[in-house]
C-alpha cells in the first residue's frame, strides 16, 4: 500500500481539486475514510471540542498526538494535523513532526500566529501575527527534523484574518515557500472568496494552494477549480453534525422519557460494532485462541408475543418486555454468554423490529401466527451456515429465565439427545399453568443417582401417576444428530405446521432414539403472566 505521505503529497500535487474532510477520534476518522475522502483534516478546533475545552491550546500537544494515533490507526488513509503555531518555538516543531511520523501522520499545518493559540474566527483582526523569520526558522526546524521525504508541512497564512490585506499575505507566502514549505493554506473569514481568489491569481503556481470554505461557504466549487486550488477542506463539519444531532436527541429523551422517540433515527449499535471491527477480532479469536469446550450453537425461540401480558406486548413481543432496565431476552442472552456460549440465533415473528440485541444472529418466522414452534425451529435451522453443522445445538425459549448451573449440566452432557427437567412440576399444577409434562424411564430418587434416564413420553394432560417432571425448555443435540433433527423437524411441520416441540421430542422417542434426562428442582422462570414480570424483576 502506498505510504499515507506519499498519498498526500500526490493530493497537494494533483491536477485536480481534491478534497478532505473533519475528523476528530478514530471512528469519525473511519466514517470519513468509508465516505470515500482521500485525507482527513485533522482540526484543532474540533479535536479541543471533543475534549470539552476551548480551541486556545487548553488540550496539550500530547493529548492531540494521543487521539491522533488512534485516529491513524483506524484508517488507511493520509490525515493533515492542524498544528496550531507548532505547540511552541523550532525545539518543539522538531519533536512534533518526529512524534507524527512515529504515528503515521502524513503532514501538518502550522499557522503564523502566537502560542497559545485563538482560533481564527475569534476576533480575528485583533490578533498579532508571528515574526515572519521566527516562523520559517519553525518550518525549517521540521524540515530537517522529518525523516520521510514526502512529509508534508503547510504553512497557513494569516495575513487576511487580521486584516493586513493581498500584500502581506503574499510577502508571508513567499517566505514560507523558501523556508521549504510544502504548500500554502490562505485563510479568510468572508463569507466571499475574493481574498483567496486575488491571493491564488497574483501567486500563480509556485506551490500548492489550499483553502478552508468555512465563511465562503456558499460559492460554487467550480470556482476553486477554474482557480486552480489544490485541496478544499471541510474544518470542522463532522463534529457540527455530531453536535446538531446529539442536542436534538438528548433534548427529545428529556421530554419524551422514552427510547422509542428516537430509536428508528439513530444508528443502531451493530453499526458500532462493525465501526470497531468486531468481526475481526471474532475471526481471530478462533485463528488464535485455544479451543475452550464444545462448538455450540443456540436457538432461541421468540417468534410469538405473548398476548397474556396485554398492554406490555401491544407493540413488542414477550421477550422484549423490559425486566430491571432491559429486556428478557437479553437476560437469556447473557445467561448464555456465561457459560461461554457465543454463537446466538434468535427467531423473530411478532413486531421483529423491534427485537434488535446486538452481536447475535437472527432468522425470522413471518407466519408465526399460523405456525408453531418448530416452524420457528426450522426457520433457524435453515439460516445456520454450513459451518455450524459441526456444532452441537442447544434450543430453548425466549421468555425462560434460568441459572446458569442448569445450562452447565446439560452443555456437559454426551448424550445424543438431552433434556433438562424440572422435578417440582407439582407447582404448575397448582397454579393451573401451561406445562409440557413429562415421564421418564425412572423418577427421581436417590436410586437415580449415576443412572442413565430417559424421556418415556411428553404431554401436557400427561396423568399425575405417570409424571415424573416440568420440561424446562431446555433441548441439546449432538453435532452427530443435526442432519437427524433437520430431517425431522422438516417432516412434522409439513404434516402439521401448528406442530410443537413437544411433538419433535415425543417423535423422536417414537423413532427410538434415546433422549436423556437431567433433573433438576426449580432455579428456572417462565413468564407468563404480569407476576412472573414482577418476579423476574425482584430476581435481577
Amino acid at each position: 500500500m502506498t505510504r499515507k505521505t506519499t498519498q498526500f503529497r500526490n493530493l497537494l500535487n494533483s491536477d485536480r481539486l481534491e478534497f478532505i474532510l473533519e475528523a476528530h477520534n478514530g471512528i469519525s476518522a473511519k466514517i470519513v475514510e468509508e465516505a470515500g475522502f482521500k485525507g482527513i483534516w485533522g482540526s484543532g478546533l474540533s479535536l479541543s471540542a471533543q475534549y470539552g475545552v476551548r480551541d486556545n491550546n487548553e488540550a496539550s500537544w500530547t493529548q492531540v498526538l494521543d487521539m491522533l494515533e488512534f485516529m491513524s490507526d483506524a484508517t488507511t488513509i493520509p490525515i493533515l494535523l492542524d498544528g496550531d503555531t507548532g505547540y511552541g518555538n523550532f525545539n518543539n516543531m522538531q519533536r512534533l513532526v518526529r512524534k507524527l511520523e512515529q504515528r503515521d501522520i502524513a503532514a501538518v499545518c502550522i499557522e503564523d500566529k502566537l502560542f497559545p493559540k485563538t482560533n481564527s474566527f475569534i476576533k480575528g483582526t485583533a490578533q498579532p501575527l508571528a515574526d515572519i523569520e521566527e516562523f520559517c526558522g519553525k518550518i525549517k526546524a521540521g524540515k530537517d527534523a522529518q525523516g520521510d521525504d514526502d512529509f508534508s508541512i503547510v504553512a497557513r497564512v494569516e495575513a487576511f484574518i487580521a486584516g493586513w490585506g493581498l500584500k502581506e499575505a503574499m510577502r508571508r507566502a513567499e517566505a514560507y515557500r523558501k523556508a521549504g514549505a510544502d504548500a500554502i493554506l490562505m485563510h479568510s473569514a468572508l463569507s466571499v472568496p475574493d481574498e483567496i481568489l486575488a491571493f491564488k491569481k497574483e501567486w500563480g503556481d509556485r506551490l500548492p494552494v489550499v483553502i478552508v470554505p468555512t465563511k465562503y461557504y456558499a460559492t460554487p466549487t467550480d470556482q476553486f477549480r477554474e482557480a486552480g486550488i489544490s485541496i478544499a477542506i471541510w474544518a470542522n463539519h463532522m463534529i457540527r453534525t455530531a453536535i446538531a444531532s446529539m442536542q436534538k436527541n438528548a433534548a427529545t429523551l428529556m421530554a419524551e422519557e422514552s427510547l422509542m422517540a428516537i430509536e428508528d433515527s439513530i444508528a443502531p449499535v451493530k453499526e458500532i460494532f462493525r465501526l470497531q471491527g468486531a468481526a475481526e477480532l471474532q475471526e481471530a479469536e478462533k485463528r488464535y485462541l485455544p479451543k475452550r469446550g464444545k462448538a455450540v450453537r443456540a436457538v432461541i425461540l421468540a417468534a410469538s408475543r405473548g398476548k397474556e401480558l396485554g398492554e406490555l406486548t401491544e407493540k413488542r413481543p414477550k421477550a422484549m418486555v423490559p425486566v430491571s432496565g432491559q429486556p428478557l431476552l437479553a437476560h437469556v442472552v447473557d445467561g448464555y454468554n456465561s457459560v461461554g456460549v457465543k454463537d446466538i440465533t434468535v427467531v423473530r415473528g411478532y413486531a421483529k423490529e423491534t427485537v434488535n440485541l446486538s452481536n447475535i444472529d437472527y432468522a425470522d418466522n413471518d407466519n408465526f401466527e399460523s405456525t408453531g414452534e418448530l416452524a420457528s425451529l426450522s426457520c433457524a435451522l435453515k439460516s445456520l451456515a454450513s459451518e455450524d453443522a459441526g456444532k452441537e445445538l442447544v434450543v430453548s425459549y425466549g421468555d425462560v429465565l434460568f441459572k446458569k448451573h442448569i445450562l452447565q449440566l446439560l452443555l456437559e452432557s454426551h448424550a445424543d439427545f438431552s433434556i433438562v427437567v424440572d422435578t417440582n412440576w407439582s407447582e404448575s399444577v397448582n397454579k393451573g399453568r401451561f406445562a409440557d409434562y413429562v415421564q421418564c424411564s425412572r423418577p427421581y430418587g436417590r436410586d437415580a443417582f449415576g443412572q442413565e434416564i430417559s424421556l418415556t413420553e411428553m404431554s401436557e394432560h400427561l396423568p399425575e401417576k405417570r409424571t415424573h417432571g416440568e420440561w424446562t425448555g431446555f433441548l441439546k443435540v449432538s453435532s452427530d444428530h443435526r442432519l437427524l433433527l433437520d430431517k425431522l423437524v422438516e417432516s412434522l411441520t409439513a404434516a402439521n405446521p401448528d406442530a410443537r416441540m413437544s411433538d419433535l421430542l415425543n417423535a423422536l422417542v417414537a423413532n427410538g432414539e434415546r433422549v436423556r434426562v437431567i433433573y433438576t428442582t426449580g432455579y428456572w422462570l417462565d413468564i407468563d403472566t404480569l407476576e412472573d414480570v414482577v418476579l423476574a424483576g425482584n430476581l435481577f
